[in-house]
């Protein structure tokens, strides 16, 4: 726990810091540093819910959206990582009234009709927090099977889509072990983040996976960010 407790202190300096340097004259500046912000507060969440400490995660996650959003106007073209962060971390902060309003935006920024698989997991991703999963599974299929992308993870949102308990069971447990094995993570965080938003979406679906890592809140994976209707 004092290790989560010196992550939240690093993760909020950073914030700190960051928007001490903002600079809204220089736009490429300003978005790469809006982007920065992002990260920070999506890590500060994180460390917060890993202590247990949810509502607090929330306020976190939701400032995160909201700098991801800020920045994707004056990024360069197809900056799918800014829908997707804000979608993941609203989902995290169990809000899914705004994670639904991210979604949509997510897809009126053009990701169903991105060439690059990144673009395509925004897409599916998306369209899973809205419940449109006919569409999802469309995109999820479209990437599961690329050298440049995570098939787990493609896997996972296929089988979520198409409902399938026993395949996203397997497949989410295939994510959460290239977590457990990778030497490096955002913010430097060693959080299954990806593994905790598919299982957020699998218990909307009634398909929670049994998972149990370091990597995961004490409370379980099924139960990420805060309930609310």
């Amino acid at each position: 726990m004092s290790a989560w407790a010196a992550h939240l202190a690093r993760e909020e300096a950073r914030y700190r810091d960051g928007e001490a340097r903002l600079d809204p004259v220089d736009a490429d500046s300003h978005q790469r540093q809006l982007t920065r912000l992002g990260n920070a507060a999506n890590g500060a969440g994180l460390a917060l819910l890993m202590q247990g400490r949810s509502e607090e995660a929330a306020t976190w996650f939701e400032r995160a959206a909201k700098r991801y959003r800020e920045s994707f106007p004056e990024a360069p073209p197809a900056s799918w990582g800014r829908p997707i962060g804000a979608v993941k971390a609203l989902v995290l902060a169990g809000d899914w009234e705004k994670a639904e309003e991210a979604a949509r935006w997510a897809l009126e920024t053009g990701a169903p009709e991105a060439e690059s698989p990144i673009g395509r997991y925004a897409a599916a991703l998306a369209l899973l927090v809205l419940g449109r999963d006919a569409e999802a599974r469309v995109h999820a299929d479209a990437i599961r099977t690329r050298d440049d992308f995570p098939a787990e993870v493609g896997d996972a949102l296929a089988f979520l889509a198409a409902q399938d308990v026993l395949g996203y069971a397997a497949a989410v447990e295939a994510v959460l072990a290239t977590f457990e094995t990778r030497d490096e993570y955002l913010e430097d965080l060693p959080v299954a983040d990806t593994v905790l938003v598919l299982q957020a979406l699998a218990e909307r679906r009634g398909m929670t996976a049994d998972l149990d890592s370091p990597l995961l809140p004490t409370t379980g994976a099924s139960s990420a960010g805060v309930a609310r209707p």
